[in-house]
């Protein structure tokens, strides 16, 4: 049998392909257990329906192989393994049910009589053309699947767009908020220096006025004592 689900390897509806695949194979092991154990009309029906489920499952695995060229290549090895080994699950199921229907066929041939036969091929045209409405009616189901899945994709997506739109004008703002800053301190810069350059020049004025009033001090002490 094939591996146990990997639910950290594939995308979801891969992985729910595979749950179905599953459910039917499970089906078609069931079928086969059962057919060599009836005879007659029980067992024409039971291989009926193994055929059908193994159809199914030849559905499935179609949608399976479209889905994991979706699959990141990191991941994809170990899908390609489980993919693999359903196939060849798939195959073995087929094969014992084919030797099922030949051994039917055989009996058929030697003891059933042309009126006999006859029914059976309407009754296997009916039953084919139900399993084709089956198989249509479960095709519908996948693909409405599918196109809710892209259509939950789509809106993630555009939620996604939104967010990215929002932050990209909260990152402009704050831009903006940074070159007013910039503008600021270079202002601010300028002022700090026009304040150091006055009051350097302040300071030499003060010390010219002291300078002068020392000399005058000494001017008039020096005139006092002539």
């Amino acid at each position: 049998m094939s591996n146990p689900l990997d639910t950290d390897a594939g995308s979801e509806l891969f992985s729910s392909y595979e749950a179905e695949l599953k459910l039917v194979q499970a089906d078609i092991l069931q079928k086969l257990d059962q057919i060599p154990e009836l005879s007659g009309d029980p067992r024409k029906n039971a291989v009926s329906q193994a055929e059908r489920a193994l159809e199914e499952a030849d559905e499935i695995l179609g949608s399976m192989r479209l889905e994991k060229q979706n699959i990141p290549t990191s991941s994809r090895a170990k899908i390609n393994q489980r993919f693999r080994n359903y196939e060849l699950d798939i195959d073995t199921q087929r094969r014992k049910l084919n030797s099922f229907s030949s051994r039917r066929s055989e009996y058929a041939s030697q003891y059933l009589d042309e009126p006999e036969a006859s029914a059976d091929a309407h009754l296997e045209q009916r039953q084919q053309l139900l399993s084709g409405t089956d198989r249509l009616d479960r095709s519908t189901q996948r693909l409405k699947a599918s196109q809710q899945l892209a259509y939950e994709t789509e809106a993630i997506g555009a939620s996604t767009l939104s967010d990215l739109g929002i932050q990209r004008e909260r990152i402009q703002r704050t831009h903006e908020t940074l070159l007013d800053s910039e503008g600021y301190v270079d202002r601010s810069v300028k002022t700090l220096r026009g304040m150091a350059r006055r009051m350097a020049t302040n300071k030499m004025i003060t010390i010219a006025i002291i300078t002068v009033l020392v000399l005058l001090i000494i001017a008039v002490i020096i005139s006092k004592f002539r």
